[in-house]
C-alpha cells in the first residue's frame, strides 16, 4: 500500500506558531479540498536534557529541563515531504527540531479495492 497523505507532528515554542503556520502555507501544507492552513495544535510540556557541546534554545547542558511547547499536527501530501520538511527546519529555533512523520491513509476511497 502505497501513502498518500502523511501526518506531521511539529513540536515548538508557542512563540514560532505564526512563523510556522506562513512556512506551511508556502508549501501548501495544510490543504483539504477548498481549505488550506488546516492545523491543529495543544500545549504540552517537553522534557529533554541537553548533553555537552548541545546548543539548546533553552536549559542548560548536562541538566534535566522542561518547557512548554506547542504540538502542531498538519496533513500534508507525501510528495511534498522533503519540501515541507526543510521549511520547518528553515525556523525552527531548535538545534534538533522534533518532527514526527506519520503515514496516514487516504480519505477517499481508491479505485482499485
Amino acid at each position: 500500500m502505497e501513502f498518500k497523505e502523511l501526518k506531521f507532528e511539529i513540536f515548538i515554542p508557542e512563540s514560532h506558531l505564526s512563523d510556522l503556520r506562513a512556512a506551511l502555507q508556502s508549501v501548501n501544507a495544510g490543504r483539504i479540498g477548498n481549505y488550506d492552513s488546516c492545523l491543529a495544535y495543544s500545549k504540552v510540556t517537553g522534557s529533554f536534557r541537553p548533553l555537552k557541546g548541545s546548543q539548546p534554545y533553552k536549559g542548560k547542558a548536562e541538566e534535566v529541563s522542561e518547557a512548554e511547547e506547542i504540538k502542531v499536527e498538519v496533513n500534508i501530501l507525501a510528495e511534498n515531504l522533503y519540501k515541507t520538511l526543510n521549511k520547518i527546519y528553515e525556523i525552527h529555533p531548535y538545534e534538533e527540531p522534533i518532527v514526527n512523520v506519520i503515514p496516514i491513509l487516504n480519505r477517499k476511497k481508491e479505485q482499485n479495492e
